[in-house]
């Protein structure tokens, strides 16, 4: 992931594993678009910023929570608009077994910043 759309992922990641490990829903929420569609890790579709901010309030507040990224893959979709998939491993001190997510992102050109406009996490085990 060494290329413009790789680096930008990289930005959002670190800034999005930040804010995670404080369950800080403003700064989680502030990564994302205004108008954002957000399938997390219920069947609830969340909508907006104070949609996302809603889903990280209702969490569990672990004491030590962790997300680790890999297999990350970014690319360029359009003019303003990049495509990013990855594994994410949360790691929450023991507090509930290891989840571990396959999650797609795509993020826009929005007021001058890279915003997730869609967010999507779904079972890494297979369904079918």
């Amino acid at each position: 992931m060494q290329d413009e759309a790789g680096a930008i992922a990289s930005a959002i990641i670190a800034k999005w594993c930040a804010g995670f490990a404080r369950l800080d829903a403003a700064a989680l929420s502030s990564l994302y678009s205004k108008n954002v569609f957000f399938f997390g890790s219920n069947p609830n579709l969340y909508r907006g910023r104070d949609g996302v901010a809603d889903y990280f309030n209702g969490l569990p507040r672990w004491r030590s929570p962790t997300a680790a990224f890999s297999e990350v893959r970014a690319g360029q979709a359009g003019p303003g608009i990049i495509n990013m998939v990855a594994t994410v491993s949360f790691d929450l001190a023991g507090e509930r077994p290891e989840l571990i997510v396959k999650m797609s992102w795509v993020i826009v050109r929005e007021d001058g910043d890279w915003k997730i406009v869609n967010h999507h996490a779904s079972s890494q085990a297979p369904l079918i």
